[in-house]
């Protein structure tokens, strides 16, 4: 069973940048579809951004180039960088492999 885990969270200023990882145990890491997901407070999970094994990448429209994902297989690594976060960008961040495994979520909390 694959083990998913991420890393990277915290506690910011608003202005910040972050920078979230998720390492997937297991072998073939870079022929999935990898994806980080968020849900806020009283909100329902949203996808973020996600990445195809050839590299190709996919964000959701209110990120406006504020968020980076990447991957390196060598690590069976994903990235999520976070720059000039917000207070609503406060939530419980997600790695997910496609199709169904999911890491226990991270906080990230965005407050003055």
């Amino acid at each position: 069973q694959v083990r998913i885990e991420e890393s990277g969270g915290g506690s910011v200023q608003p202005g910040s940048s972050l920078r979230l990882a998720c390492v997937a145990s297991g072998s073939e890491f870079s022929t999935y579809i990898m994806a980080w997901h968020r849900q806020r407070p009283g909100s329902q999970r949203e996808v973020v951004a996600s990445i195809s094994r050839d590299f190709g990448r996919s964000y959701a429209l209110w990120v406006k180039d504020r968020f980076t994902i990447d991957r390196d297989n060598a690590r069976n690594t994903v990235y999520l960088q976070l720059n000039n976060l917000r207070p609503d960008d406060s939530a419980v961040y997600y790695c997910h492999r496609y199709p169904d495994s999911w890491g226990q979520g991270i906080q990230v909390t965005v407050s003055s």
